[in-house]
This record gives C-alpha cells, structure tokens and sequence, in this order.
C-alpha cells in the first residue's frame, strides 16, 4: 500500500460559519464570529483509519522507514484534522517561548549561578527541586480552571494572571541580583544562602507562567484526544518540537553569557520571553466557549468570577482530592528547601502512601494501577543532575584530573546538541514507534534510559582516555547524544498515557492530577539523589572536591533501580494501542453512571410515593364516603 497516494497534501482547514467538526478545534467564533471548519478527504479517512488499525499499523511502519517524507505528510494531515491552527499557533508559542525558554533558561542558569556564591551541588539540587515545584501546581491549576471560569473563560485569565505573576518574578530578580551581591555573598556563606533563597523565588514565580500555560494547554488538547483517540501523540510531538526548538534557541545565548557574567542580559531576555503568549492569549488563542451565568449549575461570585457549582456538586471528592494534592507538593518542597531534607524525604513518602491510597479510593481501579505504574517508574530513577553538573564543570583547582568544561560547551554546544537529537528522536518516536501497545514502547524506552548513564560513568572512570577518544568527543557522543535521545523517548510515552487518562467534563483535572503526581515522584527522586550527595563523602565546592563514589552511586541509582523497579510496573498499564483509547469510561461506571442511578432511584422512590399518597387519598375519600352512608 503505497500511502503517498492516499494524502491530500493541500490545506485540510477551511472557514465555515457552520460545521460538524466545529467544536473539535474550539470556539474561535468567541471574538471573530467564525468557527473553525475541518475538511477531511476520503484519502484522509483511510490514512487515519490505517492508525486505528492494528493490522496494518506493521504495512505503515515499514513504508514510513521507506518514505519520511510521506511520513511528515501523513502526521502534519493527522494533526490539522483534530486541531484548529489558532489553537497550535498558540501551542507552538507557549512552548517555545515558556518551556522552551523560560523553563530552560532558568533550569540551565541555576548550576552556574549558584556555584559561583559558593552553593554545593545538594543544596543546589533541592533549590532545583523548589524551581521545578509550580509544575506540581498543576493539579490545582486544573480544577480551579474547570471550575472558576473567569469573565466566563476557563483558561484565558488565569493564564493571563499567570503571565503577570511571571514577569513580578522577573523584574524583582532584575532588581535583586548584580555582580557584586554575588561576589559579596561568595564570601560569606549565611549572605550566599539569604540571597540564593531569594533568587529561588524569583525562579519560583518565572516557573508558574511555564507551568500554568502548560496544563492549560495540555487541558485543552487532552479534551481533543479523548473525543479523537485515533490522533494518537501526534499533538504531544508537536509539543515537544517546539519545546525544543526554544531550548535550541535558549541553549545558544545562555553559556556564552554566563562564562562573561552577564546574568542580567538573561535575565532581560528571559523578561521578553515572558510577555511573548500575551497577545495570542488575550485574542483567545487557546480557543475555548465563553460560559454564562445563565448555564446551567453555574453561579456568579464575584468581580467576574463564576462557579460551576452543578459540575463541583456531581464530582465533589475528585475535585477536592485533586486540588489538595496539588497544593501539597509545594508545601512540602519549600519546607525540604528551606527546613530539614530529612524531615523533607520522610513527609515525602507519607505523602505518596496518601496519594496512593486516595486514588484507589476515588478513581477506577485501571486508573489506580496506571497511577501506581507512573509512580514506581518515576521513582526509580534518582537524578543525580546538580552532582554531575559540578563533575563536569569543576575547575582544576577544586578537581585536577577533571573534564573541565566551561559553561559555554557544557550548556551551549551539549545543549544544542543534544536539543537536535531530541527533536530527531521526536520525529522517529512518532514515525517509528507512535502505533506501539503501550508496554513494549515503555520497556523499550526504560531499558535504554538504563543503560544510557553508562556513558557518564566511562568519562567519569577516564577509560574514554585508554579508547584514546578526548572528553569532549565522547561528551557529545554520550551525554549530548545518546543519553538526550534516551531521556526524550522515555518521555513521550508517558505524555501520551496522562493524555489517555482524562473522562469527560473533567480533563484539565485528572490530567493535571496524573501530571502532579509525576511530578511530585520526579521530586522525590531529586531529594532523595540531593540527600545521597549531602550523605555520602562527596565534595563539590572548594579546592579538595572528591568525586569518588559517584559512579557506584550512578550504578545503583540510575542502572539497577529503573530495570529492577520501573520495567515490572509497566505491567499495570493496559497494553493497548496508543492509538486506541486507554480507558473506557462508560464502561467502568465512574461518576456519570452512579448519578445515572442515583436519579433513576429517586425517580422510583418519588413514584412509589406519589402511589402511596393516591393511595392514602383513595382510602381516605372511602371512609368520608361510608361515613356520609351510614348517616
């Protein structure tokens, strides 16, 4: 079957003032008065249909090594089919300018930002940790989008609200920071904690935009793909693309400017990315339907702000259990960075046990065993980033035998690197292994993310030297390349579940929920490597630094755990076809069926009264009647 022949390559979105496929793409209509139209061929059908298809989904997989070109035409056909261009040009912008840019910049400026004020490579994992925490805020994002809509909208306030926060953050770090705080705190090590402390939340505030226009985004494309199980990870590769063309373009500037101390320069550029989604935003970009007090269960409170009371009163536990566990994560991350890592990691685990336990309680038992699959395979995998960040970048005074790199090869060039091979993996993801079952594509891609730190471990042991290949060179091949492919790969998979898990009327909440919770073991698995390096011999600052147990520790924490751990747990995830649907929520009676019960019951029970009443009536008029005889 030659699929060349089966593709109209010509535009497939149209402008019509009517349409069946018009709510697909979003309500545009709001501020333009036009809906967006979806013109799908016959040809088009049958490729989409071909996805369904498991049969054929091996004839697809051998012409696509054959013709990538064909292969592009396909998924660009596929993805326009389900989602408006407004809704992607707004995608594209927020994830290349938000998590892309600011994210990136911020994660990549923190190693050299704190160790210049004399930070150790723990205390500046857990100040990574506190950065990362707004995307544990996702859960709450998520209900309080589905259920506060303000000035009607759900998602267009409050990611303007949260693109305010973001630049707040942004100024007072411009404000804050310069040259000689940071050579002044270098000094005096109470100083570098206090203005380090500061700088985080500053970070902090960046990471919210990132994050709040994140979930809103994927709340809105996880409503799609549950109503279109056939568009498969077509929308989350295009997610990722973008993200990492904007790291790409973040990478470049970040490690020049930072060997040259010019942090305020980032910080500026970092300004400019923050205000970038503003327009596309307020123009209704991410397209949605305005909602009216009028609608039915919904109740204004105050200053523009209503209340989806009728949804809240149908599903009140999952709403309430789902905003907590977002609140938590925060909580719990900002007493770890600025309290006791120890008392931090032991809260940690109960807090998992609860979200554990509540979701068995809550949720439907397929949901309960992917939730645990997520946890035990994020938990596997301890990151041991900020160590191997100070390895490669140490000076020949703190480590003489060491890499050496400056912060222009390790950030830019590694980055930039490493940022194509990810887009390339993308691309081979959706092309080769997108009509995967989910089980095989996990093991497969956790199986490989375990052996990529062995690369780390050869250059740390410098038996790259004795193969006669430089430290650079076998950086690139390794790390930039091997391990950046890896990290990806294992990435979409899960993307693509969180984007499977959602039932109607509830998809930027239990998304986010699935997503917070990743997150929150992605936390873990950072406190829990920040206290390895804080409680093994290691050095990472001074003039003696000792890297000596690193490898071991890479060994069991990156190697044996994810394959003795993370590869058994993808058992509990259904093995279904990514283009199928992962949950069959009619099916499993959660919440829309019990209240279909619940009515039909107070239906019967009213009518059983009703009777009783006729019947009390009738008796009653009878005895009047031969009471009025007998007189």
């Amino acid at each position: 079957m030659d699929l060349d022949t089966q593709i109209d390559p010509s535009p497939l979105i149209t402008r019509k003032f009517s349409s069946r496929l018009s709510s697909i793409g979003g309500d545009d209509h709001d501020y333009n008065n036009e809906q967006s139209s979806i013109t799908l061929t016959d040809f088009q059908r049958t490729a989409s249909d071909a996805h369904i298809s498991e049969n054929s989904s091996s004839s697809i997989w051998r012409e696509r090594i054959l013709h990538p070109c064909t292969s592009m035409k396909i998924y660009f056909a596929d993805l326009s089919s389900f989602f408006s261009w407004r809704f992607l040009s707004w995608l594209a912008i927020q994830n290349f300018a938000m998590y892309g840019g600011v994210s990136a910049l911020v994660m990549s400026v923190s190693l050299p930002l704190f160790k210049e004020m004399g930070i150790d490579a723990s205390k500046q994992q857990l100040y990574s940790t506190m950065t990362l925490s707004p995307f544990a805020l996702k859960p709450f994002i998520g209900v309080f989008s589905d259920l506060f809509p303000i000035k009607g909208y759900h998602k267009r306030y409050l990611a303007l609200i949260s693109i305010l926060i973001g630049l707040i953050g942004c100024s007072t770090l411009i404000a804050l920071y310069h040259n000689r705080n940071a050579k002044e705190a270098a000094l005096d090590p109470d100083t570098a904690y206090r203005l380090s402390d500061l700088l985080v939340i500053c970070f902090f505030c960046m990471n919210v935009t990132a994050a709040n226009l994140d979930i809103l985004g994927e709340g809105k494309y996880s409503e799609i793909m549950r109503k279109h199980p056939e568009s498969g990870s077509s929308v989350i590769t295009f997610k990722f693309a973008c993200s990492l063309l904007g790291s790409i373009v973040t990478n470049s500037y970040v490690g020049p400017l930072t060997d040259g101390g010019h942090f305020h320069i980032i910080f500026c550029i970092a300004l400019g990315l923050l205000l970038t989604p503003f327009y596309p935003t307020l123009r209704g970009w991410l397209s949605e339907k305005k909602r009216r007090k009028s609608d039915p269960g919904m109740t204004k409170i105050c200053c523009g702000c209503l209340f989806d009371q009728g949804s809240f009163q149908k599903k009140r536990t999952p709403f309430i259990v789902i905003a907590l566990s977002g609140l938590a994560v925060p909580l719990l991350s900002a007493v770890t960075t600025f309290a006791s890592l120890g008392i931090g990691i032991g809260v940690s685990m109960i807090v998992l046990l609860i979200l554990a336990t509540v979701t068995y309680v809550v949720f439907p038992r397929v949901v309960f065993r992917i939730i645990v699959a997520i946890m035990l395979i994020k938990i596997s995998h301890i990151k041991l980033g900020g160590v191997l960040g100070y390895y490669y970048t140490a000076d020949a005074q703190c480590l003489p035998d060491g890499p050496h790199f400056s912060y222009t090869y390790y950030i830019t060039v590694a980055g930039i690197v490493g940022s194509i091979v990810n887009l390339i993996a993308v691309m081979l993801y959706q092309t080769y292994l997108s009509s995967c079952r989910f089980r095989p594509a996990l093991m497969c891609t956790i199986l490989a993310g375990a052996i990529a730190p062995i690369m780390d471990i050869i250059l740390i042991k410098r038996w790259n030297h004795v193969l006669g290949i430089s430290d650079k060179v076998f950086f690139i091949l390794g790390s930039a390349i091997f391990e950046h492919f890896v990290n990806i790969v294992v990435a979409l998979p899960m993307m693509v579940i969180f984007g499977k898990l959602a039932p109607p009327n509830m998809e930027s909440a239990v998304f986010s929920y699935a997503v917070g919770i990743a997150t929150f073991c992605f936390m873990m698995s950072q406190l829990w490597g920040s206290a390895i390096i804080k409680w093994s011999s290691m050095k990472t600052v001074g003039t003696d630094c000792n890297f000596d147990e690193l490898p071991a520790i890479i060994g069991v924490c990156q190697i044996l755990l994810p394959i003795i751990v993370g590869i058994p747990a993808t058992l509990l995830i259904p093995n279904r076809l990514q283009t199928e649907p992962l949950i069959d929520w009619t099916k499993e009676r959660w919440y829309e069926e019990q209240e279909k019960d619940e009515n039909i019951t107070e239906s019967l029970t009213r009518v059983l009264e009703e009777e009783s009443a006729e019947q009390e009536e009738g008796q009653c008029t009878e005895e009047v009647a031969n009471e009025h005889l007998f007189t």
